[in-house]
């Protein structure tokens, strides 16, 4: 159980932090072209400007939660009030994904993948940290 919590946990962070990086600081046109497939050189240039800004501030905070889970992993694994507040953000991030489903229908395969793999990464963590915690 551990080896599983930590892959999923390191997987899930790395790609946190390399997403959140690229999209706040390198090219975040690359997730409009690849990823949502939106083409935003078609929207007016206040419009295009308005989202990259918005999309770059988003993507800052969650290079953020990645640099702050990755500094902090020690204590995500052992300690009470950061592993559930690690849990909450992550499953945060998986609650809003299923009420965009609900709400505006199933995105493109790569969200639904993504959602899954987060899915899949919260239950081993939460089990193994729960183990681990309450044994101390």
């Amino acid at each position: 159980m551990r080896i599983l919590s930590h892959f999923f946990f390191y997987t899930y962070i790395g790609l946190v932090l390399i997403a959140g990086f690229w999209g706040a600081f390198i090219y975040p046109k690359f997730d409009f072209q690849y990823l949502l497939r939106l083409d935003i050189d078609t929207l007016s240039e206040d419009t295009r400007n308005t989202l990259l800004s918005q999309y770059r501030f988003l993507r800052a905070i969650e290079f953020g939660f990645g640099l702050w889970a990755f500094y902090f992993t020690k204590r995500i694994f052992t300690e009470n009030v950061f592993n559930r507040l690690f849990l909450y953000i992550m499953l945060g991030g998986i609650v809003a994904r299923i009420i965009g489903i609900v709400v505006e229908g199933v995105p493109s395969y790569a969200m639904l993948a993504f959602m899954i793999y987060e899915l899949i990464a919260i239950i081993f963590i939460f089990i193994y940290t729960k183990m681990r915690i309450d044994a101390t």
